[in-house]
Order: structure tokens, then sequence, then C-alpha cells
């Protein structure tokens, strides 16, 4: 297969959150960049994944870019200005389609991609920005400590281009760059001897990763029978019980965020009982803020523990092994359809909601299933500066409160949040107080132009359960982008910003004029 070389400035390989923030950063700048994208939807997590916005409590008043909350604004003004509205919800500042509970803006994927698509459209359009669809990162060359070139390789024909700039972003799901590049890093779990990090591993296991989830979308016509065919492995996931847990992976029971060594039990819709339920957990479409009939019933995300897959790895591994768990995940998920549809307990007395219908229309795909799985751990870089739980952890730093760094480009806040690991299967969800984002976990020991814009930064996976959440990711990728944008404006390297502190200062002045907290408020009441 012939390949083509393609140069620009800028080249970043993975349309997520990070990517997609990171092109759009260096074209403001005036860079060409390319940017590549497995699927063929941009927005990562929000779109492909299909994972509605985790946030902070502060999101609505800071905490974040000025480009994220331009992108929140648009989606609530997106519904406002083409829906079908009750004046309420037309008038509602904060409208939150779906009034799910996980997220202050849960509304749905096609939204977020029309919303990211038109704020990169002038970009794209006049050619600032070049996208390749359904192509991955294939191989990679190097010249000493210089990243010269990613080959990619498109999913559908099998044409590869060799993409040349002066500087190279991995803003992919899982940091499909760093081992093609030759870039140092670590995955997994890191022993306890390494980090001193009260939770990680007694002992390092590169393969010991969190849980990936296919997610699906569900609505609910009552009365009707939308039951699908009984996947192939049905009956393994109906019985499997994780060596975790009493209770079997399909059932309404699963690890107390309060406390992850006991175990809640959870229902499905709203009750009298005090159960939680999980419909409104991620619904995304709440039938109530409308004025007329639109949709046939609310619509709901379903990406729960009992969906979390844990039984092995889909990177560092060979590819019959990546196939292998990539189809046992899709397997359980539909499982989860299935079981929903027809086993699940209700507090009726009786079992299954056959009424319960698969929207394949949602997500745009032939299965029902987001076109992406949604990674929670990457490959991350070994970085100039590691972040880990002592850092961030609330029990740790008691009175000392907010780590604050003098290199910071950014802010964020999220519990550590670990899923079922695939080996030991930990699992915690540890309080912490909001986090800044070092501009030395950013950079690589040794590789000068290959910077990470995704959760592939240099961060420990403790860490990495709060660093790895939509706002986060978003706020790397646009820093990345512009500190890519900046040194090829001042023909400087990343790592000389980092060490002159009149660089620096003026490298975050730019951040600052762009919209970009870089320091949460001195008495933040948390």
């Amino acid at each position: 297969m012939m390949e083509h070389v393609m140069k620009r400035d800028l080249i970043v390989i993975g349309g997520g959150l990070g990517g997609c923030m990171a092109a759009l950063a260096s074209a403001k700048m005036g860079f060409h960049v390319v940017l590549t994208e497995e699927t063929d939807w941009l927005g990562g997590q929000l779109t492909s994944q299909a994972v509605p916005p985790d946030e902070h409590p502060w999101i609505e008043r800071f905490g974040c870019t000025a480009s994220y909350r331009e992108f929140r604004d648009r989606v609530r003004a997106y519904y406002q200005a083409n829906y079908p509205l009750t004046e309420d919800a037309k008038g509602n500042k904060l409208l939150n389609p779906g009034n799910g509970w996980v997220s202050r803006l849960c509304h749905e994927p096609k939204v977020a991609k029309r919303v990211l698509e038109d704020m990169m459209a002038p970009y794209i359009h006049s050619g600032r920005i070049r996208v390749l669809y359904q192509y991955r990162p294939v191989a990679a060359a190097s010249d000493q400590d210089q990243v010269t070139s990613v080959t990619v390789e498109s999913l559908v024909s099998g044409e590869r281009h060799v993409l040349q700039g002066q500087y190279f972003i991995d803003a992919t799901e899982c940091g499909d760059v760093l081992p093609l590049a030759g870039v140092e890093f670590v995955m997994g779990a890191e022993g306890k001897s390494t980090t001193l990090e009260p939770h990680a591993s007694e002992e390092a296991n590169p393969l010991d990763m969190q849980a990936f989830t296919y997610v699906f979308a569900l609505d609910y016509l009552e009365g009707e029978d939308h039951t699908i065919d009984k996947p192939e492995n049905y009956e393994f996931w109906r019985d499997f019980v994780p060596r975790s847990s009493r209770f079997p992976l399909l059932s309404w029971y699963a690890n107390d965020a309060d406390d992850t060594t006991e175990f809640r039990e959870f229902t499905l819709f709203p009750n009298d009982r005090g159960l939680m339920p999980l419909w409104t957990y991620r619904r995304i479409i709440d039938t109530s803020i409308f004025d007329t009939p639109l949709y046939d019933s609310d619509i709901s995300l379903i990406n729960w523990p009992q969906n979390d897959y844990f039984l092995g790895p889909i990177y560092g591994v060979p590819e019959d092994v990546r196939q292998h768990h990539i189809e046992q995940a899709k397997q359980l998920s539909l499982s989860v359809v299935y079981w929903l549809q027809t086993e699940a307990p209700r507090l009726d007395g009786g079992k299954g909601y056959p009424g319960l219908r698969l929207r394949k229309d949602v997500l745009d795909t032939t299965d029902g299933l987001a076109k992406h799985p949604y990674i929670r751990e990457s490959r991350r870089i070994q970085a100039v500066h590691t972040i880990t739980e002592h850092h961030v952890s609330k029990e740790i730093r008691g009175e000392q409160g907010i780590y604050r760094v003098d290199d910071s480009v950014g802010v964020g806040s999220y519990h550590l949040d670990l899923h079922l690991t695939t080996v030991t299967n930990r699992t915690f969800y540890i309080p912490t107080y909001p986090y800044e984002i070092p501009l030395g976990a950013l950079l690589p020991i040794r590789v000068k132009n290959l910077l990470p814009a995704c959760k592939n930064i240099g961060m420990t996976q403790i860490t990495n359960g709060c660093y790895r959440l939509h706002p986060t990711e978003w706020n790397i990728g646009e820093s990345v982008g512009y500190l890519a944008a900046f040194c090829m404006l001042h023909q400087i390297s990343p790592h000389e910003v980092h060490a002159d502190d009149a660089q620096l200062k003026a490298y975050q002045a730019l951040l600052s004029k762009q919209g970009i907290e870089m320091h949460w408020p001195e008495h933040l009441e948390i």
C-alpha cells in the first residue's frame, strides 16, 4: 500500500476532547494541524464513548477553561434554540436536558458532537485543521530525542499517511503513540515501593488496569416487548460472580462509593423504598422538559458497575487478546440489556422490563453499543513531574489543603475514583482536594517534541482516578495545544519553557489571556 507524506506544523493523534482542544488551540494561534481520529466522530468521552460530563461542584462558576464553559453554554443554547421546550426549560440558564444526577449537563452525544464541530468549524473549513477520520497510528520514527513522523493507517481502506511536523501530540485513548515512538511510559499498577502511595498495589503489575465499558442507550415503552436476541455468552455473564463480591455482576448490588468494601442495593426506576434509581443516573433526555411530545420516552445511557469489563486489558497485549476482550466486553453490555429485559428483579416481585428498547440510533451504531469503549486508564508518560496520591488526597494533605504549583497550566477536581482492576480487582473512591495541573506532568523525561493530551500525562494509576474526567482532559489538551504553539512561535522547547521562569510566565500569560484558570480561589469552601 502506497504511503503518502503529509507535513503540518502540528500532528495530533486522537480526536477525543484533549485532541480536539489541542488542535483548536494551535489553529487559533495560526498553525496548521492534522488531527486523526479512530472513529467517525470527534469528541471521545462525550460522543463516541457516550459518557455525559463528570464535573465538580463549582463548575457553573469557575474551575474550568473559558472554552469548556463556552461548550457547556452552547449545548444549553442548542436545546433552547432548536427543541420544543417548556417555557421554564427555555428560560433555565442551568438547563440539564436529561436531568440526570451524574452531571449538571446530561445531554445527547449527537448534540455534543454538533457543538464541538461548530466550535472547530472555522479552522476545519479554512484548512487550518485537517481531520483524518477512522485512522489509527501504526508506526513512528525518531531521531535521538525528537519524533520525526507518525504513520497512520485507514481502518477502511488500509491507506497510510506518514505525518511529519514540528510537534506531535498523543491524544489517543490508550497512549498508543508512546510505544511506537519509543517514549518512556508506565501502565497499569505501580508498586507501593515506587510511588509510596497508601492505596498503590503491593506489587507493580502493568496489566492490572481499570475496567473499561461499552456504553449503550435505552428508552422504556411500558407494555411493549423490545427484547433482543439472547447474547451468545449470556449464561456466562448472568452467572458470573466477581471474586471481590458475594453478588452476581448482573444484580442490583454494587460497591458502595462511601465504602467500597461494602455493597449497596440499587434498582432501575425512582421508587418509594429509598433505593437509588440507576435509570436517572445518566439520563440524557427527560421528556418533561418538552412542551409537545417529541421522544417516545426518557432516554438513559447505561454506564453502570454492571457493564464494567475487568477480565483483561485491551492494550499492552497481543492483538488476538485485545480483540477477545473487546468482544467479551460487548457481550457483557448486550447481556446487561437482555438481563434488564428478561430477568432483572422488579420491586413488584416480577422479573424483567421487556419495554426497555436498545436505541441504536442515539449512538449511530448497528449493534447499539457506543462506537468506542469508554477507557478510564491509559499508558502514562514517565514525566518530569509525576502526580501522586500525596498531592490530592484529603486524608494525606489534611490541613495543608490544595496542593498549589508554580507551573500550573489548569485546574480540576474529582474524587480518586478507581474502578475494578483486571488483576487484583481493587476499587476505591477517595475524597480529594481540588487540584492544579503541573506543566512538569506534561513533559516526557527525555523526548522533546511529543506531548500528552489525554489520560496519558505524568500521573499514577491512583491519581488517574481524578485527572481523567472531561473538564480536566479538555484543559490538558488545550494547554498542550497552546504550549506547542508557544514553542513554535518562540523557537524554544517545552522543557526550556519549564526551566526558564521568564518563559514559563510568558506561556502562563498566554494561557490566562485565552481564559485558562491556573489556580483555585484562595478561600475556596471545600
